[in-house]
């Protein structure tokens, strides 16, 4: 078992900035990837940003440039800085753990954070 605990979301101006957190908890050495997905009202969950294990991040398009993802092994914690922020960014963002376990392939979620980018 794995647990998230995100934090960091908030209401934001347009061309702000906030970073998120999420803090695992449990079997994470079963963890191989890390990331963000996102889903605003009416859309799909999206790819936001993953941190692979001794691997390349990889991010969405439209956030390239503009977000940021890190980690810190020490405190088993992933960030997300986002920048630039904008309108269309806002969404409840997910943090995801994947990995392997002797049961199998697992996928972990966490519970959600609001971001809200407004004038």
């Amino acid at each position: 078992q794995v647990q998230l605990v995100e934090s960091g979301g908030g209401l934001v101006q347009p061309g702000g900035s906030l970073r998120l957190s999420c803090a695992a908890s449990g079997s994470i050495g079963d963890i191989n990837a890390m990331g963000w997905y996102r889903q605003a009202p009416g859309k799909e969950r999206e790819l936001v940003a993953t941190i692979p294990n001794g691997g390349d991040t990889n991010y969405a398009d439209s956030v390239k440039g503009r977000f940021t993802i890190s980690r810190d092994n020490a405190k088993n914690t992933v960030y997300l800085q986002m920048n630039s922020l904008k309108p269309e960014d806002t969404a409840v963002y997910y943090c995801y753990a994947r990995g392997w376990a002797v049961t199998g392939p697992f996928l972990y979620w966490g519970q959600g954070t609001q971001v809200t980018v407004s004038s």
